[in-house]
């Protein structure tokens, strides 16, 4: 079955979506949108220096987006607002990735693919990664899901409940990193955010409580990845733009079923 790059490609879209719906629910929670773009930006030097290096380009992008990810939270608050170091960071890591691959000799790489994905081109290998990421991904979070909304919800009450919310945050950006890695290959560094973000907010409108949203976040992420799957296959578009369209759809969708609803 998995000699069909259809079938691998299906697998690779419904495994990211499953890693990025719990931690998309955080990212809208704690309004880190542009964290998790900076992160993902900083990929692109991952993968540089991974290939450089003769080295796992997973690991390289891991390596890279934690780099960029404690660099954040160490220089938050010392002279510099948040969303102006994001700002600065991501977009310098993404340009001296740019740079850094121009000076790779002898190393055929498809800029394009790590830009915005490649689903289609999903080995059994890169489907390994993909799951096992995934599974990491969710295992983590399972495990400090309690803690991790406490300090999301009320870090005052985290202290008093004896949860620290830095260690809390450290953990999240480490989930961030694998979900960045695991995802570059199905969309790209310059959409990862797009699929934290969208099946999150999507969910948000219906979900009555937090496991009730990632629940419905990682079905809404899955739907939108089989979905945009089949409409890039019959239309001939990129694929990993279309998943993110047909993403954008449902969330548009859900408002104004939201919206239907409150006047009902």
């Amino acid at each position: 079955m998995l000699d069909d790059f259809l079938v691998r490609a299906a697998l690779a879209g419904v495994g990211v979506a499953l890693a990025t719906a719990p931690l998309g629910c955080f990212v809208v929670w704690r309004r880190m949108a542009y964290f998790g773009d900076a992160t993902a930006h900083a990929a692109i030097l991952g993968v540089a220096l991974a290939l450089a290096l003769s080295t796992s380009v997973f690991a390289g992008v891991v390596v890279v987006a934690l780099l960029m990810a404690f660099a954040v939270s160490g220089l938050s608050g010392k002279g510099y607002a948040v969303d102006t170091l994001l700002g600065v960071l991501a977009h310098s890591a993404l340009a001296f990735g740019l740079v850094a691959v121009s000076f790779l000799q002898g190393v055929r790489i498809d800029l394009m693919a790590y830009l915005f994905g490649d689903v289609l081109a999903v080995s059994r290998m890169d489907l390994a990664v993909i799951w096992g990421g995934a599974a990491l991904v969710l295992a983590l979070t399972a495990w400090r899901w309690s803690a991790l909304l406490t300090s999301t919800l009320n870090p005052d009450l985290a202290y008093a409940s004896g949860i620290d919310p830095k260690r809390e945050q450290v953990i999240l950006t480490v989930a961030l990193a694998l979900v960045v890695a695991v995802a570059i290959k199905v969309v790209g560094v310059l959409l990862i955010g797009a699929l934290l973000v969208i099946p999150a907010a999507t969910a948000r409108p219906f979900a009555r409580t937090p496991e009730a949203m990632a629940v419905m976040a990682a079905t809404l992420g899955a739907a939108a990845a089989l979905l945009g799957l089949w409409t890039a296959f019959h239309l001939d578009t990129p694929t990993g733009p279309t998943i993110v369209c047909v993403a954008a759809v449902l969330f548009a969708l859900s408002n104004v079923a939201a919206l239907v609803r409150r006047m009902i």
